[in-house]
């Protein structure tokens, strides 16, 4: 199903230079809007900023349907209030499947390849994935905040918590020279005793996504006065009517 609305686009940070590649001549986007990376670490956080982006855009007249560029990303997607346009979003986990371009590649990778790690171009800028310098960025972080014995248990919890991966495998959309970003992967792995693996990234979920060619395999549009819902099978989310009174929009 294609559609001609007047678009209000709200990405992550993590893909705004395929964001940009793909909207730069598209007369539908009329505006977007980039959420920082950054909120991911704090789901509750990132669901307000998302919210405050969605109020602002059905402010702007021009604006007829709003397109999110992220995955669950911690379920920050959920419970987001809208009166007037449509949400459309893809079905997937997080922003590792738009890199794939299709939610059963991802799905199936996973499955053959348990313990994978995922890098992309936009998490090797923002330098949240593990590799040679994430304990020092943390104990840095941590430090400014909390004595030498609190940073000392975080640094264990955060090894523990990446204890189960055994792979480092890097996507992209090939719109620029990636084998800095390939090369940097590599070490990630090496650092880590993890095998490495380049997986061909496919860009046809993102372009439809961006486009408005919104099939109900891939994609979910969310009515007004609906709300997204996780799914415990593979369409991932689901549209349910907002329940209980209606809740006004934070101020933009």
């Amino acid at each position: 199903m294609s559609n001609s609305y007047k678009l209000s686009v709200i990405a992550c940070e993590v893909i705004e230079p395929e964001v940009r590649h793909f909207i730069r001549d598209n007369p539908q986007v009329r505006e977007l809007v980039i959420i920082p990376l950054a909120l991911h670490e704090d789901p509750a956080r990132l669901q307000q900023e998302l919210q405050r982006a969605v109020h602002r855009a059905e402010t702007n007249p021009e604006v007829e349907a709003i397109v999110l560029v992220f995955g669950l990303c911690g379920r920050g997607v959920e419970n987001l209030r809208h009166e007037r346009c449509p949400i459309i979003l893809a079905r997937a986990h997080d922003c590792v499947t738009l890199f794939l371009g299709d939610k059963e590649r991802y799905a199936a990778y996973v499955k053959d390849n348990p313990g994978t790690y995922w890098y992309n171009p936009g998490f090797i800028r923002g330098r949240t994935i593990p590799g040679p310098e994430r304990e020092a960025r943390l104990r840095e972080e941590y430090g400014r905040k909390f004595d030498a014995e609190d940073v000392e248990f975080l640094i264990e919890q955060d090894r523990a918590g990446l204890a189960h991966y055994n792979r480092a495998a890097y996507v992209s959309l090939d719109l620029a020279d990636t084998k800095r970003d390939e090369d940097y992967t590599r070490s990630c792995a090496a650092c880590r005793n993890w095998g490495f693996d380049r997986v061909p990234g496919d860009p046809a979920l993102l372009q439809a996504l961006l486009r408005g060619d919104w099939d109900e395999k891939r994609f979910l549009i969310v009515p007004p006065r609906h709300v997204i819902r996780l799914t415990a099978d593979d369409t991932i989310i689901r549209a349910e009517p907002e329940s209980g009174p209606h809740v006004p929009p934070p101020p933009a």
